[in-house]
């Protein structure tokens, strides 16, 4: 029976909220599209000058949202500025020419339906995202799984939290975070593990950041082999050897059994397996410990008395951990020492394993894993095979594990998939075997991809294209990193002819003749019946509980509040902590230890592969930039992907700051004679902050903005044996330098052709500024000006001025076009950086005087135009302005907030402020040192 719940409990009772799905709103309050913080959005809404269609005027932070409370990061303030149609897909293609939905539903599901008759079920795969909406994710699966029949549908975000849903299942039965962000300002210690949270979550982090302030007894360690912006708040920062995070672990397991810091109650009460996880970590100890890792043993030691001393501790981890051959064995290690000193189930406790995705917890919900049947339920279990079945009502379901990521594309590579349907997701770009991946899609009989975008890397293979909504349109939920269920709301109306995902699902599924299971009119009854399912013959016996929402109407579901679950009769306004009472989801109810030896990474270095390479997200770029990278004010910060090194590395090699290399690995010799887009080349950056012997690369690039940045070209297809998640942190290269005799800047007024970009430049990278595009290229071409005179005709006036310097030569050079500067070029043997402030001003103005056209000839910007790099994006501030603040006193974060405004909207600077503070006043106190040390010398 279903519970009864007040209304008033499960909706919201704002006013605004509920009017946001009347014509005549003026405010709708919406979740960011982003990480998985889950951050809530109000959107103000008007209705545009041309049409009166409505815009979107404003984003703030929703203030009542318990993930943000008003809060919102530099990604989820520039919402607006993201959202525009340009660069959206707007018809359906097949082959590349417009068609209509019937002409595109029809081919799509013949051609499926054709290829199921000739080879069977597991002829065709389904690959989602954990962009989706949750009735999205529900509507694939029941398709794939209910009525095609076999489990070959798999989510990017086995790439990211597979390896994390395997160590919870493992050790307690369910995928199910136990703690939530509350926990992170109750906690005596914080350790995050892998995770460099003031970048890639930025809101969770200035939330710990502020509960520091306000208590700065509160401990905080990060372990990860680089020194990031999340140290800047750190007590202690382990820079332990990539992979080694399960022996770091297994010491901490023995060194709380030898210090008598165990909870042995809990263990008693609460747990199985605890002794065979002990033997595994007896051989541990500190000294081993700190071998192994390659950090010093007084640093192990701080740590582990850290933990064992503190009676609250959070570990909070992410891709660091889970992005690894031993993946789900390294979650564990964290789990183990959290079930061995009772740090779970209550205030400022637990695993925390923080999702990097919108919606990828949502898309576990309802099995978009090929793993998992729908509501959590395993597809291996017959029990649940029935289950699911019965409360479908569907003609088939799987009996066995379908194909996951990996696998999946190998066996498109293979010619055994022979269908594949891609759905708000890249895997061209963040997939690991770039080369295979491509090969794989180029051979596929079959490629469907849906997306909001026109063009990325994955579309350019498709057979098919399918318009699907994006953010301010889509029409559902997500759930968080804390199990809290969020409404995505629609705001704007579908633009061109672009459909939600589900209805596209849904439309096919009926073209393919499975009317009964698919005529949805709304989201709500999607999400009704995934609720219900949740609920279905549950009992208490499956965490994911949604029975209290299974009757929801469509219009309390328009007013649907977040809340976390399980939300139940019993917790009809959800449940905020698992696992409180001691029991666990496992047969015998208890958590299970798990037994580990530590693992080396698969791909391991050599003399002809020397160095570790590890990649990750940068601040204000997400996934493959198809969103952020609209934007200059998102561009700005980072503009380009460079190498990490460490200095003493890169003088052992011969490189210097801002060379260019090629970087090559064992799986991208493979097939770069083929293809071009697989040589990884990329400008150096010095960092101390790197261990020696790794690099550091970013992810978002791809051969839709760049010659050759994608770095997923060097990462094999080494996964973990139980999770299926690759391992994108840890892979061998080698790092050359890569001459070129030109490097340059290209600014134009309007985008250049990449054919063009291929003629002129061996290496280019492309990048919005406010009122153009820039293009940082390297040649070897012997006459780039030429070549471009050729190419742009339009350009009917060119000025150039040409000299020797002891690099090389110098062409500085500028068109224009109906008397409007179109076109500026500074190209150097030594890589110009010509301020983007100063370009921008040249491009609003009408006409250019005789001085602005010397000063470009002679690469001479007014000094007005010397802000440097940008660091805040808000307020548009840059490095130089911040350093002349701090040495004119501004010695701290705050002064500078005061002085300049950076870091004082969304604080995602915050830590680079800290850095420049610390970098620049340790200088001048250093300079002063010298001063008096060595009064003779300088003549004072």
């Amino acid at each position: 029976m279903s519970a009864h719940i007040p209304l008033s409990s499960l909706v919201a009772a704002d006013k605004d909220l509920f009017l946001q799905c009347q014509p005549s709103a003026t405010l709708a309050k919406t979740t960011c599209p982003y990480c998985g913080v889950g951050c809530g959005v109000d959107v103000q809404i008007e209705k545009s000058s041309v049409g009166g269609q409505k815009q979107i005027k404003q984003v703030n932070g929703t203030s009542d949202h318990p993930a943000n409370f008003g809060r919102l990061c530099v990604k989820g303030s520039k919402l607006r500025e993201t959202n525009g149609l340009d660069g959206r897909l707007l018809s359906p293609k097949i082959q590349g020419q417009d068609v209509d939905w019937h002409q595109a539903t029809e081919h799509v599901a013949s051609k499926f339906k054709q290829i199921i008759a000739e080879h069977g079920p597991d002829a065709v795969a389904f690959y989602v995202s954990g962009q989706l909406l949750t009735e999205d994710y529900y509507v694939a699966n029941k398709l794939m799984k209910g009525y095609i029949g076999t489990a070959n549908i798999d989510t990017n975000s086995r790439l990211c939290m597979s390896s994390a849903v395997s160590a919870y299942k493992r050790a307690f039965g369910a995928d199910a975070v136990p703690c939530n962000y509350e926990d992170l300002e109750l906690a005596d210690l914080i350790v995050f593990i892998g995770s460099n949270a003031a970048w890639t979550h930025p809101v969770l982090f200035q939330r710990i950041e502020r509960a520091k302030k306000l208590n700065p007894a509160i401990k905080i360690v990060t372990v990860d082999p680089r020194q990031t912006g999340t140290g800047e708040i750190a007590d202690l920062h382990l820079g332990i050897k990539s992979g080694t995070d399960t022996a770091l672990f297994n010491g901490l397991l023995n060194y709380l059994q030898q210090e008598n810091k165990l909870d042995q109650d809990y263990i008693n009460a609460n747990t199985e397996g605890f002794a065979a996880a002990l033997v595994c970590s007896k051989e541990w100890s500190i000294d081993k410990v700190a071998q192994v890792c390659d950090i010093p043993a007084t640093d192990v030691a701080a740590f582990y008395q850290l933990f064992a001393q503190s009676e609250r501790t959070i570990s909070a981890y992410t891709m660091g951990v889970n992005q690894s051959s031993s993946g789900t064995d390294k979650a564990n290690s964290i789990i183990n020492c959290h079930l061995a000193s009772g740090k779970l189930g209550r205030e400022g406790c637990g695993p925390f394993s923080l999702t990097g995705q919108p919606n990828a917890m949502g898309g576990r919900e309802v099995g978009g894993l090929a793993n998992m049947l729908a509501a959590h339920m395993d597809i291996d279990n017959p029990q649940h095979q029935q289950l699911v079945q019965s409360y479908w009502q569907s003609p088939a379901i799987p009996k066995r594990i379908g194909l996951k990521a990996v696998d999946m594309f190998d066996e498109v590579h293979k010619g055994n998939i022979k269908a594949i349907w891609i759905m708000a997701t890249n895997p061209m770009v963040s997939m690991p075997n770039r080369g295979k991946i491509a090969s794989a899609l180029e051979k596929c009989e079959f490629v469907v991809v849906s997306d909001c975008v026109a063009k990325n890397d994955t579309l350019a293979m498709a057979d098919v294209v399918l318009p699907a909504t994006g953010w301010s349109e889509k029409n559902g939920t997500v759930t968080n990193s804390e199990r809290r269920i969020s409404r995505q709301r629609g705001i704007l109306s579908a633009p061109g002819l672009a459909k939600h995902d589900w209805q596209i699902i849904c439309d096919v599924a009926k073209a393919m003749g499975f009317e009964q299971g698919f005529n949805y009119a709304h989201p709500s009854e999607i999400f009704r019946e995934h609720a219900g399912l949740t609920a279905y013959q549950n009992a208490g016996s499956r965490a994911l509980d949604l029975s209290a929402l299974q009757n929801i109407s469509e219009k309390e579901y328009d007013r649907l509040k977040p809340i976390q679950w399980p939300i139940t009769q019993d917790n009809p306004e959800g449940t905020a902590r698992l696992f409180a009472g001691g029991e666990f989801f496992t047969a015998s109810k208890k958590a299970q230890f798990i037994a580990l030896q530590p693992k080396a990474p698969e791909v391991t270095t050599s003399e002809a592969f020397p160095f570790v390479l590890n990649s990750g997200r940068i601040r204000d770029q997400w996934h493959t930039m198809t969103r952020t990278g609209k934007t200059a004010e998102l561009t700005g910060h980072i503009d380009r992907a460079f190498v990490h090194m460490h200095p003493l590395d890169a003088i052992s090699k011969g490189i210097s700051e801002g060379d260019f290399v090629v970087l090559s690995s064992a799986i991208s010799a493979k097939y770069l004679e083929n293809d071009s887009t697989q040589k990884v080349v990329m400008p150096v950056k010095l960092q101390k902050q790197q261990r020696r012997g790794e690099l550091f690369v970013p992810i978002h690039w791809s051969a839709s903005n760049s010659s050759s940045s994608a770095v997923a070209a060097l990462y094999s297809d080494a996964t973990d044996d139980i999770s299926g998640q690759p391992e994108l942190k840890h892979t061998a290269v080698n790092v050359n330098l890569c001459h070129f005799s030109a490097h340059g800047q290209l600014f134009s007024r309007n985008k250049l052709n990449h054919i063009l970009l291929n003629q002129v430049a061996e290496y280019w990278t492309e990048v919005p500024i406010e009122q153009g595009h820039l293009v940082y290229f390297a040649s070897n071409h012997a006459d780039v000006v030429s070549e471009l005179q050729v190419n742009l005709p339009l350009c009917t006036e060119w000025f150039s001025s040409q000299h020797k310097s002891d690099g090389g030569e110098i062409r500085n050079t500028f068109a224009l076009r109906d008397g409007l500067i179109d076109l500026v070029l500074f190209a150097d043997a030594n890589a110009p950086m010509m301020d983007v402030n100063w370009i921008n001003s040249l491009l609003q103005q009408s006409t250019l005087d005789d001085q602005q056209k010397s000063a470009l000839l002679r690469a001479t910007p007014d000094p007005a135009f010397a802000q440097g790099r940008l660091v805040c994006s808000c307020f548009k501030v840059g490095e130089n302005t911040i350093v002349d603040a701090i040495k004119q006193g501004c010695d701290s974060v705050d002064k500078l907030g005061d002085k300049l405004k950076c870091g004082t909207n969304c604080g995602s600077c915050k830590t680079e402020l800290k850095q420049l503070v610390k970098s620049h006043i340790f200088e001048e106190n250093l300079t002063i040192l010298d001063a008096e040390l060595k009064p003779l010398q300088t003549g004072t």
